[in-house]
This record gives C-alpha cells, structure tokens and sequence, in this order.
C-alpha cells in the first residue's frame, strides 16, 4: 500500500509540474513602438555627407583635432632605432611584453 500510495502522489505532483510547465510563445512584438521614418535612407545619407565638420564644440561637447606633425626621421631612423633599444634592453619584447 505504501508504494501505490507513493505511485500516487509522484504521479499526481507530475501532473501538476507538467500543468505549470507549458507556457505560451513569447512575443513581445506587440510591446516594440512602431515608427515609420518621414525621409528616405538616400536623404538621410545625403544629408550625413553634406554635414559640416567642425573643429570646436557640438552640443557642449569640445572637439579637439590635434595639427598634424610632420615627422623629422624616416622609416629606416626609427626602425634602427628600436632595433638598438630592443638589444639594450630598453624595450620589452616577446613574451616579455
């Protein structure tokens, strides 16, 4: 009796659980704001292009464009350079970096 019993009660709380379990799709189409753009994607690129670039601020927010340097010393300076550095001990390389 005490195994039918407990047949019992496993096969009822299964039934329960499994009742429970089955759950409907998740949309949440219906909770996504809908919007329809009033220009093209044409207009809205050519409007991207024709925007001025300004060095200052937008919106409160500074701008810097730093004037570009004009370097003093070729590629081959440089790479002897660190070729020189690397060999003192200077710059760490491999797996030491």
């Amino acid at each position: 009796m005490n195994t039918k019993s407990l047949l019992t009660v496993a096969a009822l709380a299964a039934a329960a659980f499994s009742a429970t379990a089955q759950a409907g799709e998740a949309d949440y189409s219906s909770n996504v704001p809908q919007f329809q753009s009033q220009r093209t994607r044409a207009e809205v690129r050519t409007e991207a292009r024709q925007a001025p670039v300004l060095n200052g601020e937008i919106g409160g927010v500074a701008i810097i464009t730093p004037a570009p340097v004009a370097s003093q010393v070729d590629r081959q300076a440089v790479r002897a350079e660190t070729v020189h550095a690397v060999r003192a001990g200077q710059i760490a390389h491999g797996e030491l970096s």
